[in-house]
């Protein structure tokens, strides 16, 4: 079906360039310049945007175009200038005028020439852009240091590199009416199940919407469709070697023009339990630390409600074990002191997202003096309820997912309220309602608790234990992948 062009580009040129001018806003924006040029006594003009465009590239290329004589142009004048007189990489051709217009404030220059009904669009742009460093959230010991950025053709490059499969495919999308945000959905064509690209891809051309402020956030809340779940259906990551792991396996991901988190699709629980760091020591020492980090999550979860109902429920602990109770309750209720710490740690998080570095110091000294200290002694919280909670918050902070992490922690919130309210009968429905609901999870059509439910005790091994490489020679099944053997 051919695209129907309600603005063809015209042979009169006044024509073309009143439209682009009026539509770019030519007069009212000084960064968009209209270049009114003559070469071999042809009429032309270039329409770019200051700061996107290389201004030697263009310098050069018109050094070429005004070389020219007339008589070079009088035979087939389009094919002449794409493939002789304009040497650049990058040259395409487009007879919508809209289409130009978007062309140009993505980045590339347009050309447009008295007699020809198309535009030449040349592609000499280029973005302010940081160096790939080191994601602060996805640090390692040992392992590369380079990580996404918020250039879409840097981070494309950043993956090649290490995923040189000739069956590697970067499939170019743009999504928002106004935005014309640049998105590449990025598998390996050899090893993905078509159904799973063909879905995620359905799913973003389904986005309707002015633009993408947030970038990949406001992809994830439309291809979700669960807006009030609060677990992640995708998994974000800044390093290049976890995007290409993902690859390898049959996973699709989808990279944003303006973000350095790449999404990988479709994901499980568990996937949002992986570091890098588990992998960059020895198998027993990686798993090791995987079972630390599964402790500590379990910890953030389930160890505040657990100890709650065992010290507000003396009875249900064993005379030996007597002293995991609480030995002054003080003047507020332990519910009350677990939400007051609960609120204190979310400020004093957000504080420090907005505190200067050089003040960071100063913040913790602060903070560890209020709540720490002060806080115990005006009987405000307990020794107890500091303690539990700390390890709980650790185990926050050591879930390598921060999406995961503050979901585990709003489950954290809702099984406290639960047993506070049923004791003993609201812990256990509670965590029953929670597991359930992880059930009942997928991510683009995979059970979001695969391989635990349903069991697969091969692939939950390999979740638990962290299994040296060369004994991990299958694809997870659940993916579907075309080549399951690796």
């Amino acid at each position: 079906m051919e695209k129907t062009v309600k603005h063809p580009v015209h042979a009169d040129i006044q024509k073309n360039i009143a439209y682009l001018k009026e539509s770019l806003g030519v007069d009212k924006s000084f960064d968009v310049i209209q270049l009114d040029v003559e070469y071999a006594e042809k009429e032309m003009a270039l329409f770019l945007i200051d700061g996107f465009a290389k201004d030697d590239i263009l310098h050069l290329l018109m050094k070429y175009l005004a070389g020219l004589k007339p008589e070079d142009l009088r035979d087939d004048m389009l094919k002449k200038l794409i493939r002789t007189y304009i040497p650049y990489v990058e040259v395409e051709v487009s007879d919508d005028l809209d289409d130009l217009t978007d062309k140009v404030l993505a980045g590339p220059t347009v050309l447009l020439v008295d007699g020809l009904t198309k535009g030449i669009v040349i592609d000499a742009r280029t973005y302010p852009v940081r160096g790939p460093e080191e994601p602060d959230t996805e640090r390692v010991v040992r392992g590369a240091r380079d990580g996404y950025v918020e250039t879409i053709v840097f981070n494309t490059a950043l993956t090649r590199r290490r995923v040189r499969d000739r069956t590697l495919r970067m499939e170019y999308m743009q999504v928002g009416r106004r935005s014309k945000t640049d998105i590449v959905v990025c598998y390996i064509e050899d090893i993905a199940d078509p159904k799973m690209v063909k879905e995620v891809k359905d799913s973003i051309g389904k986005i309707d919407t002015d633009g993408l402020p947030m970038a990949e956030k406001t992809i994830e809340e439309f291809i979700s469709g669960k807006h009030w779940n609060p677990y992640p259906n995708v998994r974000y990551t800044e390093r290049p070697d976890t995007a290409a792991v993902h690859l390898y396996e049959g996973h699709v991901c989808i990279i944003v023009d303006g973000s350095p988190s790449v999404m990988i699709t479709p994901t499980t629980f568990w996937h949002h339990m992986q570091h890098a760091e588990e992998y960059r020591n020895k198998p027993l020492v990686g798993a090791y630390l995987r079972m630390i980090r599964y402790l500590l999550v379990w910890a953030s979860i389930f160890l505040l409600p657990l100890w709650y109902l065992l010290a507000s429920h003396p009875s249900l602990l064993p005379e030996n074990f007597s002293y995991i109770g609480i030995n002054d309750p003080g003047q507020i209720p332990l519910f009350v002191q677990f939400m007051i710490i609960e609120v204190g740690l979310d400020g004093l998080r957000m504080a420090a997202i907005h505190t200067p570095t050089s003040l960071a110091t100063a913040l913790g000294l602060v903070a560890a003096l209020m709540i720490g200290q002060v806080a115990i002694e005006v009987g405000l919280l307990t020794n107890e309820v500091i303690l539990y909670f700390s390890i709980a918050a650790i185990g926050t902070f050591a879930t390598p997912s921060y999406e995961m992490s503050l979901a585990n922690r709003m489950a954290r919130i809702f099984l406290l309220i639960v047993t506070a309210a049923f004791g003993v009968y609201g812990l256990v429905i509670g965590t029953v309602l929670f597991i359930l609901y992880l059930v009942r999870m997928n991510s683009f059509g995979i059970p979001y608790l695969w391989p635990f439910i349903p069991f697969d005790f091969k692939a939950f091994r390999d979740v638990i234990i962290r299994a040296p490489m060369p004994l991990k020679n299958r694809r997870p099944k659940v993916l579907h992948p075309k080549d399951p053997d690796r």
